[in-house]
């Protein structure tokens, strides 16, 4: 029964169910409403102002669809359908502000927001939500991390992964509200030709070039968009406002899982330009907080673009010691304070991890002739366009304020120009 309508600039009218719209209605969800999307893309992109809760209603929407082909197919279960459809509804519901902006302060102190979901779908009012319907929301929390041993694996892979409704949902998301054309894909063929071969997700042979296109798209994404040299610029500004106000606001104190929930991208962007400066760490984040709002800047002086594959050096740079010396070499051959040094290096993926965190090697897909129905699995070396792209998409930068871009330029270019 139709409980409540959103009209949506992706999808058109997405219908919600009763339980999905108490869901909705509650104050963790709405929660989503004040965290953008892509952080501070927006400072680069004015568009750029949409928010995990579309985006997640969009997934939502999108993991029905693909349901309704499994069930017409005879692979999955009609009772498993409305798990599904929560699990992608809730499935960023553990961001905090600035989204992975946020992630990266957390990643030091090893919390990831898939386990803040985890917890805020078990223990917050949502938990109440789904009892109240009959659903285990340990099961609903688990398949909305895509790590659930209690449903089919393909159920993990539409949550999670390169054929999942969360990737088919924000490429073309972020690609409309950034005003660029990277994520204009037929998500609706990919979705119409998908099968399950030994309980994983499976592709029709007729829609590899939808799902190439699916991965490019994905690939321009992150370097016209996510990776965007200014983007970045006003990220790690934040990265580094939020680390050194951490003591002070409790910013990765995740132990009330409540407080954790007052966090939003406003509030806390609030809480950093009021600090008092009753220390030089608490003056730095005031600082970097007021210089974010008012779009004044880090400037990038280099920047070098490198397609790895795995085991390369660059896994190094990963090393936040590794970084903090590399900045402080060059601070002293430019001669300026160390502080006005950023080194960022930014590293993902070129294809999508499967949602057990692993590479992306294969693909089982379907071939059809008048005679005969052939499962096939496809190596990535076996596509052409796919295995161009695979690696990581990795960035190497050099930021620093305004009066110091000369020397700090010809400097980084001494010690990483090699």
């Amino acid at each position: 029964m139709i409980a409540a309508e959103i009209r949506d600039p992706i999808h058109g009218y997405i219908y919600l169910d009763e339980v999905q719209r108490d869901v909705v209605d509650t104050p963790t969800f709405q929660r989503l409403r004040r965290i953008k999307q892509l952080a501070g893309a927006y400072l680069v992109y004015p568009g750029a102002h949409h928010t995990r809760f579309e985006h997640s209603i969009g997934a939502m929407y999108l993991s029905g669809l693909i349901a309704d082909e499994l069930i017409e197919k005879g692979y999955m279960d009609p009772t498993l359908k409305e798990e599904l459809t929560l699990s992608l509804l809730l499935h960023d519901i553990g961001h905090g502000p600035f989204s992975h902006v946020m992630e990266e302060v957390m990643a030091e102190k090893g919390v990831k927001h898939e386990d803040l979901t985890r917890r805020i779908v078990r223990e917050t009012e949502v938990a109440d939500v789904l009892r109240g319907y009959g659903f285990d929301e340990k099961r609903v929390a688990d398949l909305a991390v895509g790590l659930s041993n209690a449903h089919p694996n393909f159920m993990n892979e539409v949550v999670s992964g390169s054929l999942s409704a969360d990737l088919m949902d924000y490429l073309p998301r972020d690609s409309y509200f950034a005003g660029v054309e990277y994520g204009k894909v037929d998500t609706r063929r990919i979705m119409s030709s998908l099968e399950v071969v030994n309980g994983s997700l499976a592709l029709d042979s007729n829609s590899l070039y939808a799902f190439e296109a699916l991965l490019l798209a994905r690939y321009e994404m992150f370097r016209a968009v996510y990776f965007h040299r200014t983007v970045r610029a006003g990220e790690i500004m934040m990265v580094k406002a939020m680390e050194l106000a951490d003591e002070e606001l409790g910013l990765t104190d995740t132990r009330d899982i409540q407080r954790y929930l007052t966090l939003t991208d406003d509030h806390v962007l609030r809480m950093l330009s009021e600090l008092e400066p009753r220390t030089h760490a608490l003056k730095r984040a005031r600082e970097l907080a007021f210089n974010y709002k008012n779009r004044r800047l880090l400037k990038c002086v280099f920047e070098k673009l490198i397609q790895r594959k795995e085991g390369s050096d660059m896994e190094l740079l990963s090393s936040k010691d590794v970084r903090a010396e590399i900045e402080r070499e060059i601070a002293t051959k430019a001669k300026v304070d160390p502080e006005s040094v950023f080194l960022d290096v930014p590293t993902a993926p070129s294809i999508p991890l499967s949602s057990t965190k692993e590479t992306f090697s294969s693909l089982t897909m379907i071939f059809r002739s008048p005679l005969k129905r052939e499962e096939r699995v496809i190596r990535v070396e076996e596509m052409p366009l796919v295995s161009a792209i695979r690696g990581y998409l990795d960035v190497v930068r050099v930021y620093t304020t305004k009066e110091h871009r000369i020397e700090v330029e010809e400097a980084a270019r001494s010690v990483l120009g090699r």
